[in-house]
């Protein structure tokens, strides 16, 4: 979103649009008269700073969105965008390490709002080995591309039909929530990508299937997992509300016993 050619009542009527609801229905959620909503999205009424957020809130419109919408209106922006190495997210940094070297001998990764890797535990180390195209892997790594790219991870996935799919419905899910033009072209590429297999039937008509499984050949072993995504609860700093730690736990008693073993190597 280009702030300079949306008013902040274009970039209202656009999150509210983004997110399906009719001017009513936002009224509503917002505690505000539907009339006066009309006014502000036309322009007949210049929302205050204090409305923004509200409304921001009921949209559930991201951090560096809402942002963006203080500054189409002639607010300073209320919320922090700091690097990773500002020495007041040394703490969180501190703790997303924890969670990584915790969560040994099982893989976890760091990413952030576009999934470039921020960090990686030491269990990601044996899942990367048949990368075919180093480049892959030189920073910074997209670990979507990294995982689908024919010379990446895709030919080690048994289940790529399924697991390309769900990833590409997970990034779709993620343009819809934060309108982000680099996941928009990222989505775009992963789609030109190889399509795998399908596997035997639906995922839904499995009762025994409690969540989407990533299946994954490493030497002579087929390992199954299941994801975990873990973000920081109220975050007031930008960077920091856009870290999600991406947790695989073993789905079957072989896969954690494999990993135990190669941890041990």
């Amino acid at each position: 979103m280009d702030t300079k050619q949306n008013p902040v009542g274009d970039l209202i009527r656009e999150w509210r649009t983004r997110r399906r609801m009719s001017q009513l229905d936002l009224a509503m959620e917002a505690e505000i008269s539907q009339r006066h909503l009309s006014f502000m999205e036309s322009g007949r009424a210049l929302p205050s700073r204090d409305m923004i957020l509200h409304l921001s809130e009921r949209l559930s419109v991201p951090l560096r969105q809402r942002n963006q919408i203080l500054l189409a209106a002639g607010y300073a922006p209320c919320f922090s965008e700091k690097s990773l190495d500002h020495p007041s997210l040394a703490p969180a940094m501190d703790a997303v390490r924890m969670v990584l070297k915790g969560h040994e001998p099982y893989p976890a990764l760091a990413v952030d709002r576009h999934w470039n890797l921020i960090e990686g535990n030491a269990a990601l180390a044996p899942l990367l080995a048949g990368v075919e195209d180093a480049s892959l892997l030189q920073p910074p790594v997209n670990v979507l591309r990294l995982s689908l790219h024919p010379r990446g991870v895709a030919p080690q996935i048994v289940n790529l039909h399924e697991w390309r799919a769900h990833l590409i419905e997970r990034l779709k899910h993620q343009n819809d929530t934060a309108g982000d033009p680099v996941l928009e072209a990222l989505e775009k590429e992963l789609l030109g990508y190889p399509d795998g297999p399908r596997q035997g039937r639906p995922i839904q008509g499995n009762a025994n299937i409690i969540a989407h499984p990533l299946r994954m050949r490493v030497g002579d072993a087929v390992l199954s997992f299941i994801s975990t995504t873990t973000v920081f609860g109220t975050p007031l700093d930008v960077t920091l509300s856009e870290i999600a730690i991406e947790s695989f736990f073993p789905a079957d008693e072989e896969t954690a016993s494999r990993l135990r073993a190669l941890a041990a190597q």
